[in-house]
């Protein structure tokens, strides 16, 4: 499963300190990446893992940051790849 979350520049670094630090989703494969790449504001994190990984990940950050719409998902995934 893969996921993108987005989120403010500012949040950068509590984003990656919640993800990082938690057993289960720090097992992903976890990209973190400037949204000026796709032309966009703010910061996108690109999660690929299980689906268990994945749910997690949205849930410990659903106050700071929120799931980014498919063509912006796409975008940065073929960034990333």
């Amino acid at each position: 499963m893969e996921i993108v979350l987005k989120f403010n520049k500012k949040e950068l670094q509590r984003v990656k300190e919640i993800l990082l630090k938690d057993e289960i989703v720090s097992r992903a494969s976890i990209v973190f990446k400037d949204g000026e790449t796709i032309g966009k504001e703010g910061y996108y994190c690109y999660i690929s893992g299980l689906e268990e990984q994945c749910k997690r990940a949205l849930e410990l950050t659903k106050d700071i940051a929120e799931e980014a719409e498919e063509e912006e998902k796409n975008k940065v995934i073929e960034k990333i790849k």
